[in-house]
């Protein structure tokens, strides 16, 4: 019976599971971050007994001693199939149930023995048999005996308090279990409202992601210019744009190449002229110098030696003649001047804008198509709140409302009656540990009494209060062990018969899901059902649909519509087709077109280019240009002909001579100041023409080849590729637009499938109602209290052997006697009256106390 309680039990239990069954799930998809809200749960999902928990493990060790064998799914299938039959083994069940059968039969031995050894042993004492006659005949040996039957009774008691301990921890588990269970229960029942009141808020949140997806969708539909055509652009720039760059740097050398040609032929002409006059005023100096030396004084020495010297240094006056004949570039001047007359610069910036509009062109072009796409777009959200709103997950849940109000209902009417049942339980609980505890204080007591009021020296007769007082403690403690101990097993047998089988029929299979494997038994629970709750949800039995795949899915957090694999009944899959959505975007984004042509340069830039490459500046002799500017305009330098002249003058005597080379001295140096310095600068003018032509038409001709053909390869590419990059980039940009509503779709598809009315408060509220409320909240305290209360009962038993042996030697007694194996040696006898133990009548003296010949 216990059997198919445990296992209705679980099958009620886990029948509603279905009734409002949620999901756990693994990790979503990760677009944009799309996540559930968590939903945060109070009932923890194991209970945990806390240090008490050794203690039930002791019992579980025990329940493992006495009924080690498997879980019986076989047997418990054929006793559920045939629904304890005529044709049931009953074999089966005795040989599973031997351990606990065993040990009831030894229960209820002792049940039935006990109260006759008690009645037998009280009449044997009322008539001075088995220990009941006040006389003590005492042994070598005694003391002996004494202390081992106190220790042992002793260690004994310990034992008995032990369990009496347990028992009372057990009972005071019992007390507290209902105001645990109903704060637990009502934590269950917040979880399970929790669910039912998210599940409605968590299907909102997948919709209102569909806006979020829409919202991005419509950014990049809105910038298709910066997306499509930036991605047009930059797949072009790479072939484009160095070219242009090239070209652009053409332009510019070809501006610099005039300003230089400009520069250096107005230059030539004014060193032309600068040298001239340069000539003509050193002419004129030394015509002065020669009038100078034909003063006669020039013909006295030392003078004269001096005015040779000038007059041969006159030679040296003379300018460059070579400055006059360099040859002006007029010619080449004037043909870049006609390739100027081609605006190139202007050219290479309309192929640059012509790029830059790229975007703009594809936008203006898309209009159309963009808000076609847009229009989908909004209908699929149509789609998609149509399709939620039809999930059978609302239906499920609202059946599980009436069954949670339901219970919860039921729970609150009988909770008044369920606590005054355990208040009835823990007030009998109490009385049977008091009993015992009673028992056992008794046996402490004369024990205590006994040992501390023994006086070694005193006869049996003459023992003290204390001594007797605690002889008689331990023959009540030995009376109220017969009196209640019967009964006590009577309790024991009954709760550990119950306890044990449901430890080991529900509780445990229950942990190890084993119990779940039974009820997943094809053709169990109904003959016609292969399965049971694919049968129950579907009607169609031959889903394979178990309680031990509901349970451990909603155990992981899984949701109800995966769980209870409710796509056979509304698939979701089907329903949120992915390709039939993205197909209806695809079609739009099939009539996305972008055309557009690009010519760079065009012809008249090209011959510009040629032009340019012909104008003649490669063919300068650069070199003659270079060399006259590296020389000096005259044939000395003036100044330090000027100070010479001016060093040889000073020592000549004063006079005409004197003066007049002086003055010419000076008129040499206003020549360099005013011909030779505007000469030298005009050079370094020169000079640097020459180096930025020169470096301008170093390769000029290649250069030109070179742009022109990667001109040709970048017209070539846009003219073989444009069509195909402009195909590519919009199926990519198109791929992009439907990725987003794939990862949306799918990630609707595995949160309704995995995450959506997660049904872990089910799992939950399932282990509190099996695992806790039952097996830790009653079973465990249950065996933790049959454990404890039948070891101590069964200790009374040694307990009252040992209590009655001990009694004798504490107990005063009405009559003595000597040793039984007294010798007759003097002194002998002399030691045994020493001790006070001896025969009185042997030496001739009376003893009052002494019993009766017949006695003896």
């Amino acid at each position: 019976m216990a059997l198919v309680l445990g296992s209705l039990l679980l099958l009620g239990l886990c029948g509603n599971t279905f009734s409002g069954g949620q999901p756990s799930s693994t990790d979503a998809p990760k677009a944009w971050n799309y996540e559930l809200p968590a939903t945060n749960y109070e009932t923890q999902d194991s209970h945990k007994a806390g240090p008490i928990g050794i203690l039930f493990e002791l019992v579980h060790i025990f329940l493992y001693v006495v009924q080690p064998r498997d879980f019986p799914e076989d047997t418990l299938r054929k006793v559920i199939q045939k629904a304890f039959g005529p044709k049931i083994n009953y074999d089966e069940i005795a040989y599973y149930e031997a351990g606990i059968i065993l040990c009831s039969l030894l229960g209820l031995l002792f049940i039935i023995l006990m109260p006759l050894v008690g009645y037998f042993f009280c009449m044997c004492r009322c008539c001075n048999k088995c220990g009941g006659e006040m006389h003590q005949r005492q042994k070598e040996n005694g003391p002996f005996l004494r202390k081992c039957f106190a220790i042992s009774l002793l260690v004994i008691c310990i034992i008995i308090s032990t369990g009496i301990f347990y028992g009372f921890v057990a009972n005071h588990q019992v007390r507290t279990r209902i105001k645990r269970s109903r704060k637990l229960a009502d934590s269950n029942f917040k979880d399970l409202r929790t669910l039912l009141n998210e599940t409605p808020e968590q299907i909102k949140y997948i919709l209102a992601q569909y806006n979020t997806t829409k919202d991005k969708a419509f950014l990049d539909l809105n910038s298709i210019n910066s997306v499509l055509g930036g991605g047009i652009l930059d797949r072009l720039r790479p072939n484009i744009i160095p070219v242009l760059d090239e070209i652009k740097s053409m332009a510019t050398a070809i501006k610099e190449t005039k300003e230089a040609l400009e520069n250096m032929n107005s230059t030539l002409k004014s060193l032309h002229q600068q040298s001239t006059q340069l000539s003509s005023s050193l002419t004129s100096v030394k015509t002065s110098l020669r009038g100078s030396l034909n003063d006669p004084l020039c013909s006295v020495r030392p003078t004269s030696e001096t005015c040779n010297s000038i007059r041969l240094s006159l030679n040296q006056l003379n300018s460059n003649p070579e400055l006059r004949q360099l040859p002006l570039v007029d010619a080449e001047l004037n043909n870049v001047n006609n390739v100027l007359r081609t605006d190139l610069d202007g050219l290479v910036q309309k192929d640059y804008q012509s790029l830059n509009d790229i975007p703009d062109r594809v936008q203006s072009q898309t209009t159309s198509v963009v808000a076609g796409i847009k229009r989908v777009l909004n209908s699929i959200g149509s789609d998609i709140n149509n399709v939620t709103q039809r999930l059978p997950i609302q239906d499920i849940l609202s059946e599980f409302s009436g069954y949670l109000n339901n219970t919860e209902s039921y729970m609150q009417r009988h909770l008044p009656t369920w606590e005054e049942y355990d208040s009835y339980w823990w007030l009998g609980g109490l009385v049977i540990c008091s009993l015992l505890t009673l028992i056992v204080i008794f046996y402490y007591l004369g024990l205590l009494c006994g040992m501390c009021g023994y006086d070694r020296h005193a006869t049996p007769t003459t023992r003290g209060c204390v001594s007797n007082t605690g002889g008689i403690f331990l023959m009540v403690g030995v009376g109220l062990s017969f009196l209640f101990c019967w009964i006590l097993m009577i309790i024991v047998v009954l709760t550990f018969f119950v306890g044990a089988n449901v430890e080991k029929m529900i509780c445990e299979p229950y942990v190890s899901k084993e119990l779940f494997r039974v009820l997943d038994t094809p053709r169990l629970l109904n003959e016609d059902w292969e399965y049971y709750l694919s049968g129950k949800l579907f009607n169609k039995s031959k889903i394979k649909l178990t309680f031990e795949q509901v349970y451990s899915d909603c155990k992981n957090n899984r949701g109800t519509y995966g769980t209870l694999h409710l796509e056979n009944s509304f698939n979701i899959s089907e329903r949120l087709n992915i390709n039939e959505h993205t197909e209806s975007i695809s079609n739009e984004l099939e009539n996305l077109k972008v055309n557009f042509n690009i010519f760079l340069l065009g012809a008249a830039g090209r011959k510009n280019l040629q032009d340019f490459a012909a104008c003649g500046i490669d063919r300068m002799n650069y070199d003659t240009y270079l060399a006259q500017t590296g020389k000096s305009p005259a044939g000395v330098n003036l100044l330090s002909f000027a100070y010479d002249l001016e060093a040889k003058a000073n020592p000549l005597p004063p006079g005409n001579l004197r003066n007049s080379l002086k003055r010419d001295a000076q008129t040499i140096k206003t020549i360099h100041q005013q011909r030779v310095l505007p000469i030298e600068q005009s050079l370094s003018t020169v000079y640097q023409s020459v180096k930025i032509l020169q470096r301008t038409s170093n390769g000029l001709l290649e250069k030109v080849t070179r742009i022109l053909t990667s001109l040709d390869f970048a017209q070539s590419f846009i003219t073989n590729n444009i069509s195909s990059v402009i195909i590519e980039e919009t199926r990519k940009y198109g791929r992009t637009i439907i990725g987003y509503f794939e990862h949306y779709l799918r990630w609707i598809e595995f949160s309704i499938r995995e995450k959506v009315a997660s049904c872990k408060p089910v799992a939950t509220a399932l282990d509190t109602a099996v695992d806790v409320f039952l097996c830790s909240y009653v079973i465990d305290p249950l065996n933790l209290f049959w454990f404890g209360i039948g070891k101590a009962t069964v200790f009374l038993l040694p307990a009252l052997i040992f209590a009655v042996k001990l009694a004798k030697y504490y107990r005063r007694m009405d009559s003595e006697d000597v040793y039984d194996d007294v010798e007759t040696i003097p002194m002998k006898n002399m030691e045994n009256g020493n001790n006070g133990y001896h025969k009185d009548h042997l030496y001739g003296i009376h003893n009052p106390v002494m019993t009766s010949p017949a006695q003896h």
